[in-house]
């Protein structure tokens, strides 16, 4: 754990500059606006430890799989998210010296990441020789108004002296990530062009052929006075940057403003993209940057006033749940349903891919209730438009007649992950889908969204699980074998009980859906009869065998289930017992010790009870919790926030709020030390879960509202707001109980009890 970040309502600031500490910067000062991103890479030289990474949404690279044997069904590739072009670099010389932070002593440094109004600002003084001094201030965004662009303000004042300042705005596209195999690139140019005070390249992704179009312009100012420098093209390949040297005086500031746009053949007509770009950085020079700032700030003041959520009395919980929710909202804004959310966002590349199953289980949930309904149905149709895919997917396995299996990992719905274990056995990501899709149902009562698209998607996963079960003569009931369940530190297990269970509850789901269709819209049953050969007899009756006879392993003696069967057998030591230099156990144990162990990444048993909460009482819940919670050392950053869900619900108020810390501040205090590969973009979510179905004890039941609040001692209140069937309920919990405010009549239940809150500014108050 690191503790090095300030304590700030709405900024993040880090003061004091270690070159060990910067990558880790890199990641929890990213910027990004959904549809480009770009980790806190300082703009001029820097040789030491760093992640140079600029992202374009939707735009990827299949890397070969690199595995020991090749086995059948391994997918062909690895999708990598690409590192892109270097936007903001800056070149800065100082009467022949270049500034290097990791060369030249840096005094009073500080980065701050201002979430109100969405921008990175950092200023430090680089000391130079005989006792010269250079102050940089460097302020920059990444536009919510104008998606495709980038700002940079970098400004210079010499002090103790006057020279020359040779500078050089560029762009470089001869870029490669960290995890390519064998160092390879692979971005070839298509194109450059230089202009005055601007330039442009255009690259094309081997194998895939995306374009992207990354263009520049700048302007100069001295004492707050337009200058017009000498410039000196410079281009090589895939390189274009303009050089120009400017005198610079005492105490005088020097202020180079940049404008960069990328621009991608997925959003516009590749013959056109250099076309597009020039008029976007000329736009957005024209605009100017202080006009670009206020814009920017208006936007996030929007974002804000839908999803913020107020914490009173704890200064470190209020700033962490913001930055969680300020990187959501960079990530993904639903405007683009071919887009999803990756598990670093713009942050990083490690585990490529666009999406996983985090985005079923963990965020639609934050989108449902902040954003317009369409950001959550575009979540689902990004899967319901891959349905071919993932049923191509499953037939590479051995499956038929229409069974889908979705990806682990995936930017056009192939797998593309590489790791077997994963790969093969984690087949529980199809039951996260099947239920985001009763999500989202549940929370919109958009029911036509499951005859038009859901049911198919159902179908099809029911399917896969009727395929993936056999019936064990020994058991006499239907068994789920060699599966690996979100606990990752156990593979190839036999009946997995969250797996099997999931499993279950979609083949239930899925026959409600069919005969509620069949009940209420025969015409539209006729067509999926036809469609997808439904069979009643022979199908549904299978399911329903399933269903009824299958194997959960459980412990009678504790009253617990099984994370799967023979979980008892492994030796049962306590996390409390390990010692803390054995910790993260990915980092220091081998693979083989993690397997034998009991501990637990994330705990399977738990994650079905948090979905599926309604089929458990309150004894059971506590029984599991209490079991899993001490087994279980939180290495997955998808853990704590269902633990603090849960401990929460059972009033365990100190556990609830250590797991919500956990979660929030898992990036800002490095807990699991990987941070620097980037920021855990798809847990945050579930810190939002954690405050709002945490704290707030916020569920959906028979389409209407429940909360059972609870309050943290270290809190004074706490507040949220959330959409729901078109009307905008505000939540206060206090100490002198709950206050709930909405724009529409609406019953709501605080601890089961209805109540009637009315049009703003009406408010009632329950104790």
């Amino acid at each position: 754990m690191k503790d090095y970040i300030k304590i700030d309502e709405w900024r993040i600031i880090e003061e004091g500059f270690d070159p060990h500490l910067n990558k880790v910067s890199e990641s929890i000062f990213s910027l990004g606006n959904g549809r480009m991103g770009q980790r806190a890479n300082f703009e001029e030289q820097y040789s030491g430890p760093s992640l140079q990474g600029n992202y374009v949404a939707g735009v990827y690279y299949p890397d070969k799989t690199r595995v020991g044997w090749w086995k059948n069904g391994y997918p062909d590739y690895f999708a990598k998210v690409l590192n892109a072009a270097n936007w903001i670099g800056i070149g800065v010389e100082i009467d022949g010296t270049e500034i290097d932070l990791a060369k030249l002593p840096v005094e009073d440094f500080r980065r701050e990441l201002n979430m109100r109004e969405g921008y990175l600002l950092r200023t430090c003084t680089v000391v130079l020789e005989e006792g010269r001094k250079l102050k940089i201030e460097a302020k920059r965004f990444c536009s919510i108004v104008d998606d495709e662009v980038g700002a940079i303000r970098y400004a210079i004042t010499p002090l103790g002296f006057s020279g020359k300042a040779t500078l050089t705005p560029y762009i470089d596209f001869d870029v490669k990530n960290q995890d390519a195999n064998y160092d390879e690139k692979f971005w070839e140019e298509v194109s450059r062009e230089m202009e005055d005070e601007a330039a442009y390249v255009t690259a094309r992704t081997r194998k895939t052929g995306f374009d992207v179009c990354t263009g520049m312009t700048f302007a100069l100012t001295q004492a707050g006075t337009p200058v017009t420098p000498r410039t000196i093209p410079i281009e090589s390949e895939k390189y274009t940057a303009h050089i120009f040297t400017v005198s610079i005086l005492d105490g005088e500031e020097t202020v180079l403003t940049k404008f960069a746009a990328n621009i991608s053949s997925e959003n516009h007509d590749r013959s056109l993209l250099q076309d597009v770009c020039q008029r976007a950085v000329q736009q957005a020079r024209a605009k100017g940057f202080d006009k670009m700032v206020e814009e920017q700030a208006a936007a996030w003041a929007a974002k804000w006033a839908e999803s913020d959520i107020i914490i009173e009395g704890d200064v470190a919980a209020q700033q962490a749940i913001r930055f969680n929710i300020f990187q959501l909202n960079q990530t993904y804004t639903g405007e683009d349903p071919r887009l999803n959310i990756g598990p670093k966002g713009f942050t990083g590349e490690k585990y490529g891919g666009s999406t996983y199953w985090d985005t079923e289980a963990y965020c639609l949930p934050f989108y449902l209730a902040t954003a317009d309904p369409q950001v959550g149905r575009n979540l689902l149709l990004y899967r319901y438009k891959q349905l071919g895919k993932a049923i191509e997917n499953a037939q590479k396995l051995g499956f038929t007649d229409g069974a889908a299996l979705y990806p682990m990992v995936t930017m056009n719905g192939e797998e593309c992950h590489n790791e077997w274990e994963i790969t093969f056995e984690e087949v529980h990501r199809n039951g996260a889908i099947a239920h985001a899709i009763y999500d989202y149902v549940r929370y919109t009562g958009d029911e036509s969204y499951l005859a038009d698209y859901g049911v198919d998607v159902l179908v099809a996963i029911s399917r896969f699980w009727a395929q993936r079960v056999n019936f064990s003569e020994e058991k006499g009931q239907y068994v789920m074998l060699g599966v690996t369940g979100p606990n990752e530190y156990e593979n190839n297990i036999n009946n997995n009980w969250y797996t099997s269970t999931i499993a279950l509850w979609t083949l239930n789901y899925t026959l409600e859906v069919l005969a509620k269709i069949k009940a209420e819209n025969p015409a539209r049953y006729a067509v999926l009869d036809m469609e997808l050969g439904l069979e009643e007899g022979r199908e549904f009756g299978t399911w329903r065998a399933i269903i009824d006879n299958m194997f959960l392993p459980e412990d009678p003696k504790r009253g617990i289930k099984l994370q799967q069967e023979g979980y008892l057998d492994k030796e049962q030591i306590l996390v409390k017992d390990l010692p803390a230099s054995e910790r993260p156990l990915n980092q220091k144990w081998s693979w083989d010790r993690i397997l034998r162990s009991c501990f637990i990444k994330q705990a399977d048993v738990l994650q079905g009870m948090f979905l599926l909460e309604d089929q458990f009482d309150l004894d059971t819940i506590r029984r599991n919790f209490e079991f899993y919670e001490p087994r279980t050392v939180h290495e997955s950053s998808l853990s704590p926030c269902v633990h603090a869900v849960l401990a929460a619900r059972l009033g365990m108020e100190e556990k609830a709020y250590e797991m919500y810390l956990r979660t929030a501040r898992l990036d800002l205090d490095d807990y699991n030390n990987d941070t620097e590969d980037g920021c855990h973009t798809t847990s945050m979510a579930g810190t939002w879960m954690a405050v709002v179905q945490g704290f707030g004890g916020m569920r959906v039941r028979d389409g209407q509202l429940h909360f059972r609040p609870m309050l943290p001692a270290k809190w004074s209140g706490f507040s949220f707001r959330i959409r729901f069937r078109g009307a905008v309920v505000k939540v206060h919990v206090g100490r002198n109980g709950v206050q709930i405010e909405a724009d529409k009549p609406l019953t709501v239940f605080v601890n089961d009890e209805a109540v009637a809150v009315g049009q703003t500014p009406v408010t009632e108050l329950v104790g």
